[in-house]
């Protein structure tokens, strides 16, 4: 089974084709999709997504670009949200200091409330973070204590550091078309030394398509292209890593029943 584990199927650029891009995905065998909520504003839409297809999950949360527009959010309210059907994770939530279209201090305030729900919930919880490598580690470290809680690192481009030091927290991460960029090279070093048992992959759709589909809108459907590119890094047959990354996701999104088979 291929899975995609972070998918923006609410996004505009999919309005004009939405049906048909799901179709794709199945058609190339992808068999979950997880929707990834960035705002409570289109909540709804990422919902009703999952809602009305039998394999497309949902999470919810604040990206850290729209945390200015959250100053008030609390656990309380995602933990809520996180009680509907088809709700398996917190997120997609972080740290961003490369735009900065929030405020540092507002992001981090919104953010803290999103691991305080992942942890009320017990829901894992999906991390963004870029450029705030010390940043990130420091308030995870700090919310440890506190009591644990299962997180993502979504989209890994950070720094080996940062990696370690998160997987030593327990952390699972997900790789992105990011790694078949030739440029990449950073992200591919990192990635060879992740827990083999905590790799998922992803698209981030509609956003960077994977070699051979780069420059282009990104669909779910090219997921097997990541998985190849994990396969080739880590020296896994394709068989290995589809079994590897099906394993860690069952084991991190936990609320998803898994298929008999999968």
């Amino acid at each position: 089974m291929l899975i995609d584990s972070h998918v923006n199927l609410h996004a505009p650029q999919f309005d004009e084709d939405r049906d048909e891009v799901i179709s794709r995905a199945r058609e190339a065998g992808v068999g979950l999709m997880v929707e990834i909520s960035d705002r409570l504003s289109t909540f709804e839409a990422t919902h009703g997504l999952a809602m009305a297809h039998e394999d497309i999950w949902c999470t919810v949360g604040v990206h850290p670009h729209e945390a200015r527009h959250y100053t008030d959010l609390t656990a309380d309210l995602l933990v809520g949200f996180s009680q509907r059907k088809k709700v398996v994770g917190i997120g997609e939530c972080g740290l961003d200091f490369h735009y900065d279209l929030s405020p540092r201090d507002v992001q981090e305030a919104v953010f803290r409330q999103h691991v305080r729900a992942a942890r009320a919930s017990g829901l894992p919880l999906v991390v963004h973070t870029r450029e705030a490598d010390d940043v990130m580690a420091g308030v995870l470290a700090e919310e440890m204590v506190d009591g644990p809680f299962r997180f993502l690192m979504h989209c890994y481009t950070s720094g080996a550091q940062l990696a370690e030091r998160t997987a030593e927290m327990g952390a699972w991460f997900s790789v992105s078309g990011i790694a078949t960029f030739k440029a990449a090279e950073d992200v591919r070093s990192v990635i060879r030394d992740m827990p083999a048992d905590r790799i998922i992959v992803e698209t981030d759709c509609p956003y960077l398509a994977p070699v051979p589909h780069r420059g282009r809108r990104n669909e779910p459907a090219y997921v097997g292209h990541v998985l190849d590119k994990l396969a080739e890094i880590r020296g896994w047959s394709r068989k290995e890593a589809e079994a590897r990354t099906t394993d860690a996701f069952f084991a991190l999104f936990d609320r998803i029943p898994r298929p008999a088979g999968a």
